[in-house]
């Protein structure tokens, strides 16, 4: 039995899975990662952290693997996945220089500005801007105010290139994880501006291969420490967003995924590049060709967690299950101030169009809301030049409401489906996979389980119809829309 493993270098850990080819899990571990620093907009791990506990990891999943009845010279390829735009400088030896700079680590405002003051005949080329987050702005943000760092700096990696490094012995990068740090995705090169106007150093930057590419192989060490094959091929990987993706079973043009968590999180497959000038929307590089567009809103499975706090929200959906929908009461369900998707507004907030008459129907009324939101998201993308969205395949906390699902196809007007498993690793398992199947696509197809559709209930999805454009009216009232 050929087997994959999938790796996901998460904020909170590690985790690492091993599937065969139908997307059965044969095996799993974990183990949690404690150096994380955080002060002000400074955040930070211990990348020598990181690579302690996968090897860890590794080393459960495989006892699990045996302890199952399958050996781990059947795993053939492998393929890392970690949080985006998270940055470490190595030196001459391989070694961090300094803790990594995490993806959400904000210091690098300044940076930003001036990247994207000065290229912004790249960010127009390219669709989208660069945000502190971004890595690129962290790199300039070292070089900046740490030159001593800088200067030793043999190349600046991500976390999945630092895994892959210390896997394979090879310094190289993916398009994935290099969109952050600024690598141009139509011409596939780093661009000028990166050395000309900001400095930086060109062979400090990564070789950058294409996700499902082969990156090498195990080195000897390795193979020997985990009885592993040694012609176990590592894959480029991606980040963590892009590999929960192809875990959705989202693979054709027309197919979205969008997973409802804190916020609500969109990313599509689209034929054409998607430029959004306001900065809602950017689009990673899909290794067959395609684009995906995606983007984040403000709102999401947050409003239920401040509104209903430490509530049984199972038993609310049962009593929503039960009522007449739609609610006439009309909200946008936002827990704080500004919003990103479907519209760029610092000073956005939450509405309602009228006092609510119960508790149960505010409650249906933040699941309708987010519902609103996602159509709009999803308009968005159409009218800026996506593939027309056919079919929702739906992850988070947010898809384990059988009837906040329903309510979403009803004001979607379009089948949701739900995968058996949508996390990160398993995107990195499909990932490897890719290898053995010949493609990307196939690999989503063959792997990708689909636990339950929830189709459009035609009277219902009518009515919602007319609030949707009820909701727009809302919207526009208070000038988020023009």
């Amino acid at each position: 039995t050929a087997l994959v493993m999938g790796i996901d270098c998460g904020t909170q850990g590690i985790r690492c899975l091993i599937s065969d080819l139908e997307g059965n899990i044969i095996a799993d571990g974990q183990e949690k990662i404690l150096s994380s620093n955080k002060i002000g907009d400074w955040f930070e791990q211990d990348p020598n952290e990181w690579w302690t506990k996968t090897q860890i990891c590794i080393q459960k999943t495989i006892s699990d693997l045996e302890k199952n009845g399958y050996s781990p010279l059947n795993i053939h390829c492998l393929s890392i996945d970690s949080t985006s735009g998270t940055v470490i400088p190595i030196d001459e030896n391989n070694r961090p220089l300094c803790p990594a700079i995490m993806y959400n680590d904000s210091r690098a405002k300044e940076e930003s500005f001036h990247i994207n003051h000065i290229a912004s005949d790249f960010t127009q080329k390219i669709g989208y801007q660069f945000d502190p987050s971004f890595a690129l702005c962290k790199v300039f943000w070292l070089k900046n105010h740490l030159p001593e760092i800088y200067d030793k700096t043999k190349v600046f990696l991500h976390a999945c290139d630092f895994l892959q490094m210390k896997l394979t012995g090879i310094i190289q990068s993916d398009i994935s994880n290099s969109l952050k740090m600024g690598f141009d995705l139509l011409e596939m090169k780093w661009p000028c501006f990166i050395q000309d106007r900001l400095g930086i150093d060109i062979q400090k930057l990564p070789l950058v291969i294409k996700t499902g590419e082969e990156s090498g192989v195990i080195t000897k060490s390795i193979a020997k420490k985990f009885h592993l094959s040694s012609s176990l091929k590592v894959l480029a990987g991606a980040t963590d967003g892009t590999a929960s993706f192809f875990a959705s079973g989202a693979r054709l043009p027309g197919d979205i995924s969008s997973t409802i968590g804190t916020t609500l999180v969109i990313r599509g497959i689209s034929e054409n590049l998607i430029k959004d000038t306001k900065g809602r929307i950017y689009c990673h590089l899909h290794p067959a060709g395609y684009w995906l567009p995606g983007g984040a809103s403000n709102t999401g499975g947050e409003c239920l967690q401040k509104f209903f706090p430490n509530e049984n929200l199972k038993e609310w959906d049962n009593q929503v299950s039960i009522m007449s929908l739609p609610t006439s009461l009309i909200l946008y369900p936002l827990t704080r101030k500004g919003e990103r998707l479907p519209f760029a507004s610092p000073e956005a907030e939450f509405f309602q169009n009228r006092k609510e008459s119960s508790r149960l129907e505010f409650y249906a009324a933040c699941l309708e809301g987010v519902g609103y939101v996602e159509k709009f998201s999803y308009q968005v993308l159409e009218k800026l030049g996506s593939s027309p969205i056919q079919r929702v395949f739906s992850s988070g906390s947010g898809a384990n409401s059988p009837i906040w699902c329903q309510i979403r196809s009803n004001i979607l007007s379009k089948p949701v489906y739900l995968p058996k498993t949508t996390e990160s690793a398993m995107g990195a398992c499909i990932i490897a996979a890719s290898h053995l199947f010949g493609n990307l696509s196939l690999a989503c197809e063959k792997m990708v389980k689909i636990n339950e559709i929830y189709e459009p209930q035609k009277p219902i999805s009518v009515q919602y119809q007319e609030k949707y454009h009820q909701f727009l009216d809302e919207c526009q009232k208070r000038g988020y829309i023009h």
